[in-house]
């Protein structure tokens, strides 16, 4: 399968808003659900946000609910990640990943092995 592209990072500052598009084939957006992580320097990689492939269903880390968007363009083959009033402590690389499961109605960051088709990674810095 053909991993997934995620771009779109780069440098803010603090309270500014930035927006990450993972790009991935048709049949993937459409059949399974897509998660972002990210990797802090020195810290393990977590979980961020999900979609689910089959209802759109979101879930969000208690760290960026409220401030983070995932939404899905199928015309576009494209899952977007809208960060706003970005913190120093959102300062990552952030990855897209395809959930392993086909179809779910749902999505869960508990477990990254959940997920596959890694991106490289888009590097985000936030200065205060």
């Amino acid at each position: 399968q053909v991993p997934l592209v995620e771009s779109g990072g780069g440098l803010v500052q603090a309270g500014e808003s930035l927006t990450l598009s993972c790009a991935a084939s048709a049949s993937t957006l459409h059949y399974y659900g897509i998660a972002w992580f990210r990797q802090a320097p020195g810290k393990e990689r977590e979980g961020v946000a999900c979609i689910s492939s089959s209802t759109d269903e979101t879930y969000y880390a208690d760290s960026v609910k409220g401030r983070f968007t995932i939404a899905k363009d199928k015309a576009r083959n494209t899952t977007y990640l809208r960060m706003n009033s970005l913190k120093p402590e959102d300062t990552a690389v952030y990855y897209c990943a395809q959930d392993r499961h086909y179809g779910n109605s749902w999505c869960s960051l508990l477990n990254e092995h959940d997920y596959k088709n890694w991106g490289q990674g888009t590097e985000v810095t936030v200065s205060s």
